[in-house]
């Protein structure tokens, strides 16, 4: 009987370093994961300052770009040969 409570007692201090490890193991995992989601939220974060700022430069040009195509159709109807 006494082997067989040796062979508990030695079972049950595995036991419990395998979960001290198994807990470390989550735990750095856990802050890998930590560190790329604010990896990622500070790309996320930059992408959307330069979509917002390309946004703004489409808007200001847009109209010009209107503009310079009236003008280029007031320049065809001018020099246009089909007015003769």
């Amino acid at each position: 009987m006494p082997d067989l409570q040796a062979t508990a007692f030695v079972l049950a201090c595995i036991g419990t370093v395998c979960w001290a490890v198994c807990f470390w193991w989550m735990h750095r995992i856990s802050s890998r994961q930590d560190a790329t989601l604010k990896e990622l939220r500070d790309v996320t974060a930059r992408i959307e300052k330069l979509s917002q700022v390309q946004h703004d430069l489409i808007k200001d040009v847009h109209p010009q770009v209107s503009e310079i195509k009236e003008h280029v159709q007031d320049v065809r109807e001018v020099v246009s040969p089909e007015k003769n």
